[in-house]
């Protein structure tokens, strides 16, 4: 059993940046896949990133290319996403998750272990 916890999140201009991140305990972290997803009021949660249990495989939601960043450090058992040039409509919840078979889904139901999730909030 993999617990997450993430960090980081805050209030932040139209513009600025954030680093949130993700610390795995239990289970085997580096063998899992990490993604972060999102959900703001109202809307469902949505796909942000991924990285697969090696980091060699990365993939991006489109409304994030170029502005978001995921890595992980497997040493530290934490995976982390830095987020640029950040705009309202990032305003959420944002999540962690892992998934076991290791490969960086953006489905949510390959996703076994969910964090608590953390509030960003990007004002105009």
């Amino acid at each position: 059993q993999v617990q997450l916890g993430e960090s980081g999140g805050g209030l932040v201009q139209t513009g600025g940046s954030l680093r949130l991140s993700c610390a795995a305990s239990g289970g085997t972290f580096s063998f899992n896949a990490m993604g972060w997803f999102r959900q703001s009021p109202g809307k469902e949660r949505e796909f942000v990133a991924a990285v697969s249990w090696r980091g060699r495989n990365i993939v991006y939601a489109d409304s994030v290319k170029g502005r978001f960043t995921i890595s992980r450090d497997n040493a530290k058992n934490t995976v982390y996403l830095q987020m640029n040039s950040l705009k309202p409509e990032d305003t959420a919840v944002y999540y962690c998750a892992a998934d076991p078979r290791g490969l960086g889904s953006q489905k949510e139901a390959e996703y076994d272990y969910w964090g608590q999730g953390t509030q960003v909030t990007v004002s105009s």
